[in-house]
């Protein structure tokens, strides 16, 4: 509930600070006095946009803050959701700085203008001409609905799931779109896949294939070396290894001559052990070596067929290509499980269906069983509010698709006179009526669920003298559950009221003032009485007006 209103430098308003109370809470004034005024500061501290021209004094700040009592709403999870401190006494303030930006805060934490409707939305309901019209909109008619029948739960239930099938469908879709696309990739993929495959990457020795295939091109040239380096060495009298056989000779005379001699005489000794091997190993090679068109042929082919491959792939290693050729292999498997995928996402779109319908059968039939309560229920009340004839048809018809809160369609229909036949409330109700069924319509709701302060904003034009004392009736019987305002101009509401404020102007050189004075008892009874007689206040009046209160 609001317990406390502070407003500075708004409008008419210099500084004001008002304390209410549960109940029935009474406001009246004269036509123009500022009671609008009163109502569009409160509108601020909900969330409604600021500007700069409802600034009193444009040098100056305006503030506009409201305390409020949240204990018996529940609002935890929402504090969290907000990111916010919760507190029994939660404070919102807003201020509307000289240079026209606005800043809002939650308990002096700045808040977004999201955040702060996403609060104030629980808190308080100014009901004026506009949410009347909200009436004839199917969103508002489910709301009261599922209110009603205790649907909040299943409603979240099937919230959750429906973005879940969402995002399902929408998934499968994409891979159906792409499927065409997919499978052209497929063909190609293959291609490249079976290429790289053919040459068995993995056997490959790069290094080895490029030394095969400069010997095999190099076979003449070779064996012309080998066989110059075997004449040069094996040459008689002039050959290497007789020269050196001379040599090894005459270090081997003197090697016992001292430690030195012998080394020396060890170290050609070795020489001439390695040079036998190297003559060894220059016949075996010459015998190997042979002239071999065909192998040449088939080297060349596959460094040629993997060089192309690296220029294809633009990659310059073996490993490359096995990795490439691993990502096909990966792609390929998915095309060819792509149908697999499709029917595994319908299955699992059919299962999240088939919850969504139960949740939304669990809705409709919540929905079902309170309808004629609710409508039996809006009919007695409009009785009393002078529509006997009223009769109400809330039309539930199950859909074949998923809406937003279920498969359903919701109209009202209404009658307001006998003979008449039923139609929507926006083609067959007039404002007045409009007022109030949702009049009625906030009275059974107050009845099971637990509603915020709810402010009345002239809900009483263009009705008198029974009708308006059964309109303060109700408004009586729902302060019991919830703090209620209204903002009246009969005598028969006001005296209604736990507590009574009167919004007035008052005038200095310089400006006009509007001001909030809650009433006496003594006030009260004046305030009453020049509601139904004018400023003039007789004694018949006051009588009256006494009559009223008491």
């Amino acid at each position: 509930m609001l317990t406390s209103l502070y407003i500075k430098n708004y409008a008419l308003i210099d500084e004001l600070t008002v304390q209410f109370n549960n109940g029935l809470t009474i406001i009246t004034g004269e036509t123009g006095a500022g009671k609008s005024i009163l109502l569009g500061g409160l509108s601020l501290v909900l969330g409604k946009r600021a500007d700069l021209s409802q600034v009193k004094k444009a040098n100056e700040k305006c503030i506009i803050e409201g305390v409020f009592d949240i204990a018996s709403y529940n609002l935890k999870t929402l504090f969290k959701s907000l990111d916010l401190d919760y507190d029994i006494q939660t404070i919102i303030r807003r201020e509307i700085l000289p240079s026209g930006k606005s800043r809002a805060f939650i308990n002096d934490t700045p808040v977004t203008l999201e955040s702060l409707v996403a609060l104030s939305s629980h808190l308080i309901d100014i009901h004026s001409q506009h949410q009347t019209q909200q009436l004839t909109q199917d969103d508002y008619q489910f709301r009261v609905v599922d209110a009603l029948a205790k649907n909040e739960s299943n409603l979240n239930e099937f919230s959750k799931l429906l973005a879940t099938y969402k995002t399902l469908k929408k998934a499968l879709e994409k891979i159906k779109d792409s499927k065409a696309e997919t499978i052209k990739e497929y063909d190609y993929n293959l291609f490249l896949y079976n290429e790289l495959s053919e040459i068995n990457l993995e056997a490959i020795n790069l290094e080895d294939i490029e030394t095969q295939y400069e010997e095999l091109n190099n076979v003449e040239v070779i064996g012309e070396k080998l066989s110059k380096a075997k004449t040069v060495l094996n040459s008689e009298d002039l050959g290497i290894l007789d020269q050196l056989n001379i040599v090894k000779q005459e270090l081997y005379k003197i090697s016992s001559f001292g430690k030195a001699y012998e080394t020396i005489n060890d170290r050609f000794t070795s020489i001439g052990i390695e040079l036998d091997d190297i003559v060894v190993e220059l016949d075996n090679l010459e015998e190997n070596l042979s002239l071999d068109p065909q192998e040449l042929e088939r080297v060349n082919s596959k460094l040629q067929v993997v060089n192309n491959l690296f220029q294809k792939h633009s990659v310059s290693e073996i490993e490359d290509l096995i990795n490439i050729k691993n990502q096909l292999q990966s792609k390929i498997t998915n095309t060819e499980s792509l149908d697999d995928t499709i029917a595994n996402k319908e299955q699992e779109i059919l299962q999240v269906e088939e919850e969504l319908n139960q949740i939304a059968k669990k809705i409709h039939k919540n929905r079902k069983k309170i309808i004629p309560v609710f409508a039996l229920k809006l009919e007695i009340i409009l009785a009393d509010l002078g529509m006997p004839n009223a009769k109400f048809k809330i039309d539930l018809k199950q859909l074949d698709q998923f809406t937003t809160n279920g498969k359903d369609s919701l109209q009202f229909l209404f009658m307001a006179n006998k003979g008449s036949s039923y139609n929507t409330l926006k083609k067959s109700a007039s404002g007045g009526e409009l007022s109030r069924i949702m009049l009625a319509i906030k009275s059974v709701l107050a009845e099971y669920i637990q509603l915020p302060s709810i402010m009345f904003d002239e809900i009483d034009t263009g009705v008198s003298g029974e009708i308006s004392n059964k309109m303060g009736e109700i408004m009586k019987q729902m302060s019991l559950r919830m703090q209620v305002f209204t903002i009246t101009h009969l005598p028969q509401i006001a005296a209604k009221g736990d507590s009574h404020y009167k919004v007035f102007k008052t005038d200095d050189e310089d400006a006009t003032h509007t001001q909030l004075k809650r009433l006496n008892e003594e006030e009260r009874i004046v305030e009453i009485a020049q509601m139904l007689g004018g400023l003039s206040v007789t004694e018949s009046a006051m009588a009256h007006a006494k009559q009223l209160l008491n």
